[in-house]
């Protein structure tokens, strides 16, 4: 498995551990962060530059290899070269605004462009005046040529990406000249792309990017292709994909024949819990994100409804063909980390699928099993995210919950006794986020700001394990 992201430190950090993790599982996992953007390090600081619109023709041609049957060190190969001959620079026009914020990052002068702007929102690293059509696309070709690879042809796949508020009018406007001037310095265009590709919200804007071809990547750059954002050319039968689809769908109906009826119980059950769940991040979307947007981009509302609608839908279908809790909560799991979007996606399927894999498919977990249960996916979390209790996440609520259920469960109470007691637990330690500083994430520069607002993570795992326990009685009569 090859994962690919720009190179920004989060991303880098995250996916880092997915590899740790995947490495670990026995999965021969590797990593490659894209790094084109020419105005954010020099030359011989290559190595520290960001990942911008460059990130289409590496994960264009390492997903053609991979679709042409390379096998890993192949499409390793493909990526790294790819990434190697790639070379982008951009220019912003205006700032783009977050989810739930009411000004833009950045703003630029007027009669002025930031030239080297990120794709993250982030404003250029210098300003100039605003030059015309004919003028921008000279300043953007001899910028990126300048960097042309050693022993680099003459063929080159060209993108020029509007940032999300460039009309499309314009962009054309722009490649007019700037194909025209790819052409008097002796290069071949090997079918361009101009449109949004690689987006940044509302961000006015656009970017050069030339990737210099051998015939290996010209094959790979030109092969069609068809995604649910990007289609080309008349693609054909993907046999590898219908392999994997097979195995999943095999692997899935084992794990719920094996289910017994103690755990198709439970399968029913947490499908139901995630129901509730789902249908209380709806109520809260709102307010999670007017308290994320203080000091975050303000989609953690939104996130979680998304994750939640679909691993309610996931959940209960797993259960309606018969699966057992670790099924139930597997899938689940693995659609609230496809669907929400974020940090908070991929933790809450990373936990889901651990308290699954603990609980398991038979039998009916005793109070200690679902203790250490929920003490699997708080581990999860951190072996994950690297964040710690203090640092201002969903941690700072569901660690003393977790303690509070082991604790009650040590003294000698059930465990749904021992989780409803703890929910006050939960609650009143994400109210106390309120008075720290975030130490991770997008809210760490914004410190002070942060201050005196809770973490909207945490408020929703604490409104998470109490619409759970509300569910506690009716449970009890179906599984008396």
């Amino acid at each position: 498995m090859l994962l690919l992201t720009g190179n920004y430190a989060g991303d880098v950090m995250n996916f880092g551990l997915a590899v740790q993790t995947l490495r670990a599982e026995g999965i021969d996992a590797r990593y490659l962060a894209v790094t084109d953007d020419i105005a954010s390090a020099a030359p011989e600081d290559a190595h520290k530059r960001r990942g911008i619109a460059g990130d289409f023709p590496v994960f264009r041609c390492a997903g053609a290899a991979a679709e042409q049957g390379y096998d890993l060190d192949g499409v390793e190969r493909i990526a790294a070269a790819t990434n190697a001959a790639t070379r982008t620079l951009g220019v912003a026009f205006g700032g783009c605004t977050m989810p739930g914020a009411e000004s833009p990052l950045f703003t630029v002068a007027p009669a002025t462009m930031d030239l080297g702007l990120g794709i993250h929102g982030e404003p250029g690293v210098a300003s100039h005046p605003l030059p015309s059509a004919a003028e921008l696309a000279d300043v953007l070709v001899k910028g990126v040529l300048a960097e042309c690879p050693d022993g680099a042809g003459s063929r080159i796949a060209v993108v020029l990406n509007g940032l999300g508020r460039t009309k499309y009018e314009e962009l054309f406007v722009v490649w007019k000249s700037l194909s025209a001037l790819l052409s008097d310095a002796g290069y071949t265009v090997v079918d361009p792309e101009i449109g949004e590709l690689v987006t940044s919200l509302d961000m006015a804007g656009c970017s050069l990017t030339l990737t210099w071809l051998d015939d290996e990547l010209e094959r790979l750059w030109t092969s069609p292709t068809d995604t649910p954002a990007y289609r080309k050319g008349a693609p054909t039968t993907a046999a590898a994909g219908s392999r994997r689809t097979a195995t999943t769908a095999v692997s899935t109906a084992a794990s719920i024949a094996s289910a017994d009826e103690s755990g198709r119980t439970g399968g029913r059950f947490a499908a139901k819990a995630i129901g509730a769940i789902a249908a209380r991040m709806a109520e809260a979307e709102s307010e999670l994100g007017r308290i994320d947007a203080v000091a975050g981009d303000g989609d953690h509302g939104r996130g979680m409804v998304r994750g939640s609608a679909a691993a309610t839908t996931a959940a209960r279908t797993a259960a309606e063909n018969g699966g057992g809790t670790e099924t139930v909560l597997a899938a689940a799991g693995e659609a609230w980390a496809a669907k929400a979007g974020g940090t908070s996606g991929v933790l809450w399927g990373a936990a889901l699928a651990a308290i699954g894999r603990t609980l398991g498919d038979n039998g009916r977990p005793d109070d200690a099993t679902v203790a250490a249960a929920l003490q699997a996916g708080y581990r999860a979390l951190t072996d994950l995210g690297g964040a710690e209790p203090g640092d201002k996440t969903m941690l700072d609520s569901l660690h003393p919950f977790v303690a509070a259920v082991e604790s009650g469960v040590d003294a000698g109470q059930s465990w749904r006794a021992a989780w409803s007691a703890a929910v006050e637990v939960a609650q009143k330690a994400a109210d106390a986020t309120a008075d720290l500083r975030p130490k991770v994430g997008r809210a760490r520069p914004l410190a002070e700001k942060s201050l005196g607002t809770p973490d909207a993570g945490a408020i929703s795992l604490a409104m998470c394990v109490a619409t759970v326990a509300g569910l506690f009685p009716t449970e009890r009569s179906e599984t008396a």
